[in-house]
């Protein structure tokens, strides 16, 4: 039996949801699971039902605290020691910094990082990216597998020396979970109605719709600034999520005028998508979300920023339409396109659909996993 440690800031999010379903997703005959997180909610509790043990301290925090952090690592080295696992799998920055520390210090035996983006992007100063891309090139040099989470991000970690790159492997989001019961379905006539039901939308309006944390990164404002750059009276803008801008995005949107719908935390996206006429992300970075993954198996044309993996899955002009990150009046151009041109944003759907394929469901994650954990 391998015993596996799996450390993240937040189980929440598309790096949460990803990371619970490869836990659950784990042949449980041959692997033992164990999740320490900072902050939990819905997740937490859904591994708990399905009998991972799981450690919650807000020790372990998103933030960076020098002090905090210093102690976070002598706590999770101490637990570690105590659970004596046989591979520690960190996931998202933060936790991948503590984690891989703390893994080190407890001498666990193999340690695997999951690179779902990174902390470093062109929106910041070059001398806090620098120091951000120093620290991951120091602790690749303690990872036995970087876990990629899409070509682009993969082709980043390599270009920038963040770990060898023969420890480098590519893998891809998760549209569904190990019950099948968050699967995406087609949209149809009944699922459109039933989910505008569940979001309060009368049925002659367009939906432009967005799933993601309200966070600088996700640019929710961007979103706001989109809706309103189109300047239509039948489209209404719905974001699914929670997040430290709420409060903000909901201001700015009742500054501009704009009827967008903010609807927090979700357990449903799976059954909400289908209300979507146009799925839309408008990221300033990312890795490969799994919202947009999720979109395209329900068969709901995407509007995406080209930033990082995104175009593993949205290919332009195939799968979906690509825009420039912080441009929100070429995000409204290109939606604004896929609501007047439905036979065209039906063409896409039906070819991004096909693109989910075998790759981003359950088997391949867990072979993936299963691998990492294993491989000498």
């Amino acid at each position: 039996m391998t015993t596996v440690a799996t450390v993240i800031t937040r189980l929440e999010g598309g790096a949460g949801v990803m990371a619970l379903r490869g836990v659950l997703g784990l042949d449980r005959s041959a692997f033992e699971p164990l999740i320490i997180t900072g902050s939990g909610g819905r997740l937490t509790e859904l591994a708990s039902a399905h009998g991972v043990e799981i450690v919650v301290d807000p020790v372990l925090k998103a933030t960076i605290d020098p002090v905090a952090d210093v102690r976070a690592v002598r706590w999770l080295s101490s637990l570690l020691s105590d659970y004596k696992p046989d591979v520690v799998h960190t996931h998202c920055a933060k936790a991948g910094t503590i984690g891989r520390l703390a893994a080190r210090r407890a001498g666990t035996r193999r340690i695997v990082h999951t690179y779902h983006g990174f902390p470093f992007h062109e929106f910041q100063s070059r001398a806090r990216r620098c120091a951000y891309i120093a620290v991951e090139q120091r602790l690749g040099r303690i990872t036995d597998v970087g876990l990629c989470v899409g070509t682009g991000v993969a082709v980043e970690a390599i270009r920038r020396g963040l770990i060898a790159p023969e420890r480098v492997r590519t893998i891809g989001v998760v549209v569904d979970g190990p019950t099948g019961a968050d699967v995406p379905r087609p949209v149809t006539t009944e699922s459109r109605a039933q989910a505008r039901r569940l979001l309060g939308i009368a049925g002659d309006q367009f939906v432009v719709g967005a799933v993601g944390r309200l966070a600088y990164q996700k640019a929710p404002d961007h979103f706001v600034a989109a809706i309103s750059a189109l300047g239509r009276r039948d489209v209404v803008g719905v974001w699914v999520g929670g997040g430290e801008l709420a409060n903000r995005t909901a201001r700015l949107s009742r500054k501009a005028g704009q009827h967008v719908v903010f609807c927090g935390e979700r357990a449903d996206v799976a059954a909400v998508l289908p209300a979507f006429d146009v799925f839309a992300l408008p990221s300033r970075y990312e890795g490969l979300p799994i919202a947009v993954a999720e979109a395209m198996a329900s068969g709901v044309p995407v509007v995406a920023t080209a930033v990082n993996a995104v175009a593993d899955l949205v290919e332009p002009g195939v799968t979906g339409l690509l825009v420039p990150p912080g441009r929100p009046e070429l995000l409204a151009s290109a939606v604004g396109h896929l609501l007047d041109s439905p036979a065209e944003a039906a063409s896409l759907a039906r070819a991004a659909r096909r693109r989910i394929g075998a790759r981003y469901r359950l088997p391949a994650l867990r072979s993936a996993l299963e691998a990492a954990y294993s491989s000498r």
